[in-house]
């Protein structure tokens, strides 16, 4: 049965913060485990203490919950005590100085060169030629430079000073409108530089499509002759990469993913990596040197003689 006080805080969140319902199950669910916690360590849900709130989230670790898990929990326990101590109900909220156990950073996913390779290379003969020609030059700009898929739907066709970013195909230049609002000048290779080219010749055959063509000053168009949105580049790269023949659809940030990591395989430049992704802290770029470990690792693993011997053994 189900504690009055959680059932009084579910109400809350419900009806008065108006949460979504799926929301207030797992509130429900969470705050289950807190009363039979507090109910097997003798003590009401108003009795318990930091230290009780610490034990919980030790032993929640030592079973093989995650810390983003515990985390989460956590923050459902400490909205309930935010709750009560309005209610007059407690005077500390034990869960206020409690954080949960560091969760290890996830490495972001990254293709191999040659899936990046056969990715970009891929052409869809089954595709209209402009949206072919479209999807090609985005796939060459999110792996060839590295830009964030915002800074990519964000460029305009020709530089002015309300333009987000823009290309300068001559200097072989992409400038962007980072995070932060900070602006950046990024290499845009050859490859890129010619798929953008095919694109220009043909970008104008999807205003004249139109009933109603009107100037758009977006570099990307969609089929109402609109700028294009992530929405669309998230949907069409998925197909374009299944349909390339990678074994898992491919998301905008994964490429950028892989021109870092594959950046820094072949130059090993920190710093120089951080300027082209646009980094604030040099601790972002870092995440890639354990990317590209982990792809060392693996290599060993597969090719040293020595990598599979077991312990004490000689041959």
């Amino acid at each position: 049965m189900i504690d009055p006080l959680v059932q009084r805080y579910l109400d809350h969140v419900r009806f008065e913060k108006r949460l979504a319902e799926r929301t207030v199950t797992l509130y429900g669910l969470d705050l289950a485990k807190l009363a039979d916690l507090a109910a097997a360590a003798g003590v009401g849900l108003t009795e318990v203490q930091p230290a009780h709130i610490r034990r919980w989230a030790a032993q929640m670790h030592s079973g093989g919950r995650s810390g983003r898990g515990i985390a989460l929990i956590l923050s459902g326990w400490r909205g309930f005590y935010t709750w009560l101590g309005h209610e007059g109900l407690v005077q500390v909220n034990p869960v206020l100085n409690v954080r949960s156990p560091k969760a290890a950073k996830p490495l972001p996913k990254a293709l191999t060169v040659d899936d990046a390779v056969q990715l970009a290379s891929f052409q869809n003969e089954s595709d209209k030629p402009w949206l072919e020609a479209r999807d090609a030059a985005l796939v060459e700009l999110l792996y060839g430079s590295g830009l964030r898929l915002a800074e990519v739907t964000g460029l305009d066709v020709v530089a002015s000073a309300s333009a987000r970013g823009w290309l300068d195909l001559q200097a072989g230049e992409a400038h962007v409108l980072g995070k932060g609002s900070k602006r950046r000048i990024v290499p845009v290779g050859s490859q890129a530089v010619a798929a953008v080219q095919r694109w220009l010749a043909v970008r104008d055959q999807g205003l004249a499509r139109l009933s109603e063509p009107t100037q758009q000053a977006a570099l990307f168009i969609g089929r109402n002759g609109t700028r294009l949105s992530a929405q669309s580049v998230w949907k069409r790269l998925q197909s374009r990469s299944l349909q390339a023949g990678l074994a898992a659809p491919v998301h905008p940030h994964m490429l950028r993913h892989s021109f870092a990591s594959h950046v820094l395989q072949s130059s090993s430049d920190l710093r120089g990596v951080q300027e082209l992704l646009g980094h604030a802290n040099i601790s972002t770029t870092q995440i890639y040197t354990r990317l590209d470990f982990g792809h060392l690792t693996k290599a060993y693993d597969a090719a040293h003689p020595r990598a599979h011997l077991k312990p004490g053994s000689s041959k």
